[in-house]
């Protein structure tokens, strides 16, 4: 069993398409681990193990038919409680949902389906996928916190409990909890992949985004999971973006990277400085230190506007039948979008377009931006989920993100390296995150 859970999903998907392994006894593996370490970590806002073995079953008889499978046929998938999934509670994370169960799937819950996964339960979240802490806690340290609001998610992945999940990011939500718990956590470019049928926060920033173990999983799952929805203004017509074909195969040409320090970059802690100055080092001739426009500090909090004028709508129904129901914190973030200007957020809007063609400028001539997932380790779980004042600009840009578990803190917690790529070029940046991981574990080998 300890042997399967150490497959990356990528292999686990060629030993199912073989019949090596029988997706029976890959979801009992996972069952198990979920059963062994779940008390302790509390990941799962609903999960189910009969269930989970009925539709293993039900893909075994499916496959032993003969007849055509999909792309992630027997694969065990997670996803955040704010994804609507039919006959299975969907309750986003606070009480005013408590019991409620959707009688419709999400659309990429129905894409999951489709291409054969096993859905493995639903991860918590935090309050509406704002700040509001859920239950898990941090793989590495109990009292840390996981980060927020994808937080079971990240921690499903982190302890193998599922090989593949799914989260949403309005501002850092799944690349902060990625980097907290030490997964690959993919932000794609926004409008990639439908969100009919998920909670809406901002709908002007709302993302999903995957979890897995690689850069190479992550695009297997994702691979699936781009498309377009008529339900979903964001998202576009196009061919299929063979996200796994790109990240599998060679750079034509070695990355060159620009390291940017983030706006705010004095608010990160000495040994985050201190470990971001080593990795330039052990990427010389390979990362230019390239500083981002000064407008660019005006990034998080033009992303705030946006996002709390839009949250304040979203959120109208949740305030009006239960607001007392609500955090401190919930009500105070609506209370603020509501006295957001109209001048001020339409403006906010505007602003995308000068970040973006300061952005193409500079990857018209690298690879992608280098920066760091997080200023500091993860906080104590009563302080909060963290901040994402590092990840809030490149949502904000609706450009894509990727957090990598490449370095680490004196006390063991992961420290994720973050890495953004051009809008659309969601490809190229899973293929230059994988070149980097095997680019830095070959140096480390010389060493």
């Amino acid at each position: 069993m300890d042997a399967i859970l150490s497959l990356s999903a990528v292999e686990l998907r060629d030993r199912l398409a073989r019949g090596a392994l029988r997706a029976a006894d890959l979801a009992e593996a996972f069952i198990k681990q979920v059963e062994a370490v779940d008390p302790q970590v509390q990941a799962w806002a609903w999960f189910d193990a009969d269930f989970v073995r009925q539709q293993a079953k039900a893909l075994d008889s499916l496959r032993g038919t003969g007849r055509p499978v999909g792309p992630l046929h027997g694969l065990p998938v997670a996803i955040k409680d704010v994804i609507d999934t039919v006959k299975i509670p969907t309750e986003n994370g606070t009480v005013i949902d408590k019991g409620r169960v959707p009688v419709k799937d999400a659309w990429i819950v129905g894409r999951l389906k489709q291409a054969g996964a096993l859905i493995m339960g639903k991860t918590v979240t935090t309050e509406l996928a704002l700040f509001t802490p859920g239950k898990t806690r941090n793989p590495h340290d109990p009292a840390r916190s996981p980060g927020g609001s994808s937080s079971g998610s990240a921690a499903a992945v982190a302890t193998r409990m599922v090989p593949l999940a799914i989260g949403t990011q309005t501002a850092g939500s799944v690349i902060r909890p990625a980097a907290f718990c030490g997964v690959t956590g993919f932000k794609p470019t926004f409008g990639s992949i439908p969100r009919n049928g998920v909670l809406p926060q901002a709908p002007s920033l709302d993302t999903i985004g995957v979890f897995a173990n690689s850069p190479e999983d992550a695009a297997l799952l994702a691979d699936v999971l781009f498309g377009q929805d008529d339900d979903d203004p964001a998202t576009r017509l196009g061919p299929a973006p063979r996200l796994l074909e790109t990240a599998q195969s060679e750079p034509p040409l070695k990355p060159v990277l620009a390291f940017s320090p983030p706006p705010h970059w004095d608010h990160a802690d000495e040994v985050t400085h201190a470990a971001f100055a080593e990795l330039r080092e052990a990427l010389a001739g390979q990362c230019d230190e390239i500083p981002l426009p000064p407008v660019f500090d005006q990034g998080n909090g033009l992303r705030e506007t946006v996002q709390l004028a839009e949250l304040a709508k979203s959120l109208f129904s949740y305030e009006r039948r239960g607001r007392d129901q609500l955090s401190p914190g919930m009500q105070k973030a609506i209370d603020a979008g509501k006295t957001t200007l109209a001048r001020d957020y339409l403006s906010a809007l505007d602003a995308r377009a000068v970040f973006n063609a300061a952005l193409d400028e500079i990857f018209d001539r690298y690879d992608a931006i280098l920066t760091a997932a997080a200023p500091s380790p993860p906080p104590l779980a009563e302080e909060g989920t963290g901040d994402p004042i590092y990840n809030g600009l490149w949502t904000f840009c609706g450009v894509p993100a990727i957090s990598l578990p490449l370095l680490a803190f004196e006390s063991g917690l992961p420290m994720g390296v973050q890495l953004i790529g051009r809008r659309g070029d969601d490809g190229r940046l899973l293929r230059t995150a994988r070149w980097l991981v095997g680019h830095l574990r070959s140096e480390a080998g010389r060493t």
